[in-house]
């Protein structure tokens, strides 16, 4: 079902004008087509567990305790949301853009993965066969996504059947899950504080990534596809080098800098896309970003008045999107 929710605005926090309490400040040079330097997205009746841009960088999604997405304008002063997307039963915890945009894969803790139609307002399939709480959803190749749950499994569906093609069993929950960059791996990690890599053709694990020492929460593969990003409760991420035919230690760097706190979210992490740097959300009400060759954090934001749940890089421009537990959004400039 498709709701129109006019209390959802979008604020201007300029640089040349008295910016509100908590707003994050970054510069008055324009670097972006944005309405403005710093953007607040508001109207989630509790805290935001997720956002993604879509592929083209003109709309964002985001997902909420609310058990609502919202879908929402990038460009332009008004009707920044468009549309609201309504039927989970509960929270909002992952999400993801198909291909071409059409179309929004969530993941909840109502035990369900719902599959919705962006041009249409309405959710067209709902894949109900995890027997828990779904914590992560990713995009594979075609139709194929793959959803990670507390009971233990990761699940690849095709979307188009509602099948379930394969499943990879775990002895713990899952809490991330994601494809490689060619589709023929599946990543999994949970509350053992490993990663594994699932062999999709013999549906065996080929290796295991150890090194955190806490519950890994999110997982992101480098857009050259040759690393695989994780953050962790242990207050760190780690980039693993997941190419064929390595033979010495995966471990590539380590970076530092983020929270975690009693909430425990399932706090994610992000690449830009040319790969140069990464984020990850922070319990610290702060965003954090990192320039990946140096390992040198590049940007301390502070602004939210909760913790960061998630922060999300504009595939075109040198835009961040970040949502927290205060319920808000923003969007910013980072510097040309």
């Amino acid at each position: 079902m498709a709701l129109v929710l006019p209390p959802a605005k979008r604020a201007r926090v300029d640089g040349d004008e008295e910016e509100p309490e908590g707003a994050i400040s970054l510069h008055v040079n324009r670097s972006s087509q944005l309405a403005a330097p710093t953007m607040l997205f508001s109207g989630h009746q509790a805290a935001v567990y997720t956002c993604k841009f879509d592929p083209t960088g003109q709309y964002m999604a985001s997902g909420s305790h609310d058990k609502s997405i919202f879908l929402w304008k990038v460009y332009g002063e008004d009707d920044c949301n468009f549309n609201v997307l309504a039927g989970h039963k509960n929270v909002v915890l992952d999400l993801c853009w198909n291909r071409d945009g059409s179309k929004v894969v969530s993941a909840s803790a109502d035990k369900s993965v719902g599959v919705w139609d962006v041009n249409q307002g309405r959710r067209t399939r709902t894949l109900s066969k995890h027997s828990a709480v779904v914590n992560s959803v990713g995009l594979g190749e075609g139709n194929l996504i793959v959803s990670g749950s507390d009971d233990c499994t990761a699940k690849v569906w095709d979307v188009r059947s509602r099948r379930v093609e394969q499943e990879f069993e775990a002895k713990y929950q899952i809490t991330a899950a994601c494809f490689s960059h060619d589709n023929e791996l599946v990543f999994t990690a949970g509350i053992d504080n490993e990663i594994k890599a699932w062999d999709r053709r013999n549906e065996s694990v080929v290796f295991v990534l150890e090194g955190h020492k806490d519950t890994v929460t999110g997982m992101a593969v480098s857009p050259n596809g040759a690393s695989l990003l994780t953050n962790s409760m242990d207050k760190s991420l780690i980039q693993w080098d997941v190419r064929p035919f390595v033979n010495e230690s995966r471990f590539s760097k380590q970076f530092f800098g983020v929270e975690h706190n009693m909430e425990k979210n399932l706090l994610k992490c992000s690449w830009s896309a040319d790969g140069e740097m990464i984020s990850a959300g922070s319990s610290d009400h702060v965003v954090h970003i990192w320039d990946v060759p140096t390992g040198e954090e590049l940007y301390h934001l502070p602004g939210h008045a909760g913790s960061v749940n998630e922060v999300a890089f504009h595939p075109k421009e040198p835009i961040i999107a970040s949502c927290g537990s205060d319920k808000q959004i923003y969007l910013g400039e980072l510097n040309a």
